[in-house]
């Protein structure tokens, strides 16, 4: 059992940066993989990206690939989506999620096993 615990979200303008955590407990954070969703309204949750559980290896989704940043501390459990250069359209509920199975695939909401409570990010134009 892996619990998620988001933080950072608000409202900022387009153009800013904004930093989301996500700390996890009840597993030794260096065995799970974990990634980064986002959900807006009326929309299919969607991928983000992710890190591998060394951080070796990352993964962004081509909407946001050059903006955003994904890190980890393994140290802290704590896993960090860096947003800069913020748009309108990037306004959603974020959700980070756990992959304790190390699977192939990192991209699929099935890919995951357990997920945070999500954390609201609002742009303005």
């Amino acid at each position: 059992q892996v619990q998620l615990v988001e933080s950072g979200g608000g409202l900022v303008q387009a153009g800013d940066s904004l930093t989301l955590s996500c700390t996890a407990s009840g597993r030794t954070f260096n065995t799970v993989n974990m990634g980064w969703f986002r959900q807006a309204p009326g929309k299919e949750r969607e991928f983000v990206g992710c890190r591998s559980r060394s951080g070796a290896n990352t993964y962004y989704a081509d909407s946001v690939k050059g903006r955003f940043t994904i890190s980890r501390d393994n140290a802290k459990s704590t896993v960090y989506l860096q947003m800069n250069s913020l748009e309108p359209e990037d306004t959603a509920v974020y959700y980070c999620a756990a992959d304790i199975t190390n699977g192939r695939t990192y991209s699929s909401t099935k890919d995951y096993e357990y997920w945070g409570q999500g954390t609201q990010v609002t742009v303005s134009s």
